[in-house]
């Protein structure tokens, strides 16, 4: 009964908190951010309920990614694993041309604000795909909208599956250009959950790619990031 009444709440509260995430929104983009902005504005917005966007990232792990991808000036980021939106948010003001963000669902009330991420003097389009990143048909619906653009950046952060993170990373890097990046959530060992199981994954990227780890603490339960760079 508790549940039922909390989501009746929410549901009450959709056209205040949705005034209020546009208006955080309106207010960030009024000037020019820089990039310890952007990241702080991704770990959590500030916004509420349905509408609340957040990232379950360590700063200082998402901070030293949130650079190396700054530095390639991307047109084009694909990422897998919309979550809350929060690393949509950040990769929407770094990317000059489009963000395609997948997830199996596209949360409803968010997507409403995802084309307000990119700063008012930006090109920047985002795209939200809601699919299986398994599934073949759903691929070639990413391949078209890409439309024979390279990606710069991806980010791979969706299923947390040995066999599932492995299969976004093959099926998808053909898109990548040479010289891009690639990333990886939760690559630590000490997860919270067996499923997560990127680490072993990445114990075998690592031996044979040119790779950077950002990694607060090496004990740590959970996130950790693994950067390839695309030859």
């Amino acid at each position: 009964m508790g549940t039922l009444f909390r989501d009746i709440g929410r549901l009450i509260r959709v056209p205040a908190n949705r005034a209020g995430a546009i208006k955080k929104l309106k207010e960030f983009h009024s000037k020019q951010r820089s990039l310890d902005e952007v990241v702080d504005t991704a770990m959590d917005m500030g916004s509420k309920g349905h509408y609340r966007i957040n990232s379950m990232q360590v700063r200082s792990e998402i901070m030293s990614l949130a650079k190396r991808v700054n530095e390639l000036k991307p047109k084009v980021i694909l990422e897998i694993g919309t979550c809350n939106g929060g690393t949509l948010f950040m990769w929407s003001n770094l990317a000059s041309m489009k963000v395609i963000s997948c997830d199996l669902i596209i949360h409803k009330y968010r997507k409403e604000l995802y084309d307000k991420f990119s700063p008012p003097e930006s090109h920047c389009v985002v795209v939200p795909m809601e699919g299986d990143s398994h599934n073949s048909e759903f691929r070639k619906k990413v391949e078209d909208e890409l439309n024979g653009e390279k990606v710069d950046f991806l980010f791979i952060d969706g299923d947390h599956s040995e066999k599932g993170a492995e299969a976004d990373y093959y099926d998808y890097k053909k898109y990548v250009r040479p010289g891009g990046l690639i990333a990886f959530h939760d690559i630590v060992k000490n997860q919270p959950v067996p499923g997560n199981q990127v680490h072993y994954l990445w114990q075998k990227i690592k031996q044979v790619e040119q790779i950077e780890e950002f990694i607060h603490d090496q004990e740590q339960c959970g996130y950790g990031i693994g950067l390839v760079k695309v030859s």
